[in-house]
């Protein structure tokens, strides 16, 4: 039975939609999909399980064994492709040779160094067809900050902020709460809860006494929150302190504090220095060498524009409320440019209702055609074979 390029697409979104059932779950490894077809027949599906759980390929095998279904020939629709080393579990490349099955449709290649391409190699080897690239783009944008760590040695980063019409995040005393709706707040919280690590800095936790934790959503895992705080300067009595696991990155220590700290759970990180504070990219090169895929920044127009300024900033997730505050305080605070061309630019990816406010997620066209094409040489490199 020929398979059409339409059919190809259809399955692997059904396996999409299955990975995103692990969003809040399987870091740092990625959200993978998988499905078992034959005869426009669902044989077996799953979604990669928590680290050190069963991959995506051994869910859907597992699935189609319980339900009595002969595999052998049969169609693997999988998200990223299937691994071909050990790590945390077995290699599901093995899995599905010792299973028999005719074919395998590939999203998007692994850029995991220790991967790259060598599953889809031992797949055509065993005489097994793969088809790559189907749905590429949405199976990226599922696993960017995965892709990210792999490709650029640094996490996905969006930064999070509720504006209204005049582009303001607060009045200029200072009240901010709450701009946008309850619908617009309950969905940050998803992004909350699908990134590793919820990033703030000193200027928000002394304003706001935030907790940054994930209330609005149900999620197996919290995030990790971290804080900037060059001069270490924190009250060891904020809300960030509950007990849940805190990055504080500082520029100079103190050795007792830190200690008292560490007892609360509270890791300190002292990072190199600039004229302005912590050095940012350093931040992020430490967070993905700790295995940190996504990190979401709620902070002030300080931390903000420094992080727009030194280009760690990868996304925008902006809810725009309906209101006209006149003068307020911006969303970011960054040295203003001589001509319209010098500026930074992001293109718009989304813009959604969410309840009385408007969601717009905005990427870096650069960051992006950077993940892109890592993986797409990957590809190209096997599509040719």
């Amino acid at each position: 039975m020929t398979v059409t390029v339409e059919e190809d697409a259809r399955w692997m979104r059904h396996a999409l939609a299955l990975a995103e059932t692990s969003l809040y779950l399987t870091a740092p490894n990625p959200r993978v999909g998988c499905v078992i077809v034959r005869d426009d027949k669902i044989l077996g599906q799953g979604a990669t399980q928590e680290v050190g759980g069963p991959h995506a390929e051994v869910v859907a095998l597992r699935d189609a064994q319980a339900k009595g279904n002969d595999i052998r020939g049969a169609v693997v629709y999988v998200t990223l492709e299937p691994c071909s080393h050990h790590g945390r579990t077995p290699p599901c490349v093995d899995a599905l040779l010792a299973a028999k099955v005719g074919r395998v449709v590939i999203a998007l290649c692994d850029p995991n160094p220790l991967v790259g391409g060598r599953g889809i190699a031992r797949l055509r080897e065993a005489g097994i067809a793969v088809t790559i690239g189907v749905c590429a783009e949405e199976a990226l944008a599922l696993n960017v900050g995965f892709v990210s760590r792999m490709t650029r040695g640094q996490p996905w980063v969006w930064m999070k902020a509720g504006v209204s019409l005049d582009g303001h995040t607060a009045l200029l005393g200072g009240e901010s709460q709450w701009i946008t709706g309850p619908l617009a707040r309950a969905d940050g919280h998803h992004w909350r809860a699908r990134s590793c690590v919820v990033l703030t800095g000193i200027g928000t936790v002394r304003a706001d006494n935030p907790q940054l934790n994930v209330r609005e959503v149900e999620t197996p895992r919290q995030p990790i929150r971290a804080l900037i705080d060059a001069r270490f300067e924190v009250n060891e009595d904020i809300r960030l302190f509950d007990g849940g696991k805190v990055l504080l990155f500082v520029c100079r220590i103190d050795e007792e504090k830190a200690a008292r700290l560490a007892e609360r759970n509270v890791e300190v990180i002292v990072m190199p220095s600039t004229p302005a504070g912590v050095d940012l990219p350093s931040v992020l090169r430490w967070l993905a060498a700790h295995e940190v895929n996504e990190v979401h920044v709620e902070a002030g127009a300080r931390l903000s524009g420094a992080l727009l300024e030194a280009g760690c900033i990868d996304e925008l997730l902006v809810y725009m409320a309906p209101l006209l505050l006149g003068k307020g305080r911006g969303m970011a605070e960054m040295p203003s440019v001589a001509k319209l061309d010098a500026a930074e630019r992001f293109e718009f990816v989304e813009a959604l209702p969410v309840g009385t406010d408007m969601r717009l997620r905005l990427r870096h066209p650069g960051h992006w055609a950077e993940l892109a094409q890592a993986v797409g040489k990957i590809a190209q490199n096997h599509i040719a074979h």
